[in-house]
C-alpha cells in the first residue's frame, strides 16, 4: 500500500508538472514578460486536491522559466515563488482563498524580477503581474476548481477536501 501511494503521488507530481510546462510553452508569448498571464496558473488550485501539486507546480514552474529566457534570477527566484505560493495554497482553510497565494506572492517577487531583469517600474510590474495572476488564477482557476470539485472522488481519490 505504501508503495502505491508514492507512485501515485509522483505520477500526480509529474503530470501537473507536465502540463504547467506545456501549457506555459504554448501559451508562450503571454506567458513571460512584463505584460504577462500565464494560463497555466489555472492549474495553482490543483493543491486543494492533492499534495503532489506543490512539487508538480514548482517543477513545471522551474521548466517553464528555464526556456522563457529570464536568466537563473527567474529561474530560481521565480519557481521559489511557486512553490512556497503551492504549499499556502494547500493550506488555505476555505475554497475561495485557494487561488489567492498565487496572486499575491508572484505579484511581489515577479514584480521584483521584471524590475531587476527587465529595468521595468516595480509598481508597475507588481500590479501587472497581480492583474494576470487574478484573471488566471480566479479567471481561469477558480471555475476549474469547482468543476474538478464535482469529480474530486474519481479524479483525486486521497482528496483531503
Amino acid at each position: 500500500m505504501w508503495k502505491r501511494r508514492n507512485i501515485r503521488f509522483l505520477a500526480e507530481a509529474a503530470i501537473i508538472a507536465a502540463l504547467y510546462a506545456v501549457i506555459s510553452i504554448i501559451f508562450a508569448p503571454i506567458s513571460s514578460g512584463m505584460f504577462q498571464m500565464r494560463i497555466s496558473e489555472a492549474l495553482t488550485i490543483l493543491p486543494a486536491f492533492t499534495p503532489a501539486a506543490i512539487p508538480g507546480l514548482f517543477v513545471g514552474c522551474v521548466v517553464t522559466n528555464i526556456v522563457s529566457g529570464n536568466g537563473p534570477i527567474d529561474v530560481i527566484f521565480g519557481s521559489l515563488a511557486t512553490l512556497v505560493a503551492a504549499f499556502l495554497s494547500y493550506k488555505m482553510p476555505r475554497r475561495f482563498l485557494v487561488p489567492l497565494p498565487p496572486v499575491l506572492i508572484n505579484a511581489v517577487v515577479v514584480g521584483f524580477i521584471l524590475n531587476y531583469v527587465l529595468q521595468a517600474p516595480l509598481l508597475a510590474s507588481m500590479g501587472w503581474v497581480a492583474l494576470g495572476q487574478a484573471a488566471a488564477c480566479y479567471g481561469l482557476g477558480y471555475p476549474l476548481m469547482l468543476q474538478l470539485g464535482k469529480y474530486k472522488d474519481k479524479i483525486f481519490p486521497t482528496c483531503r477536501r
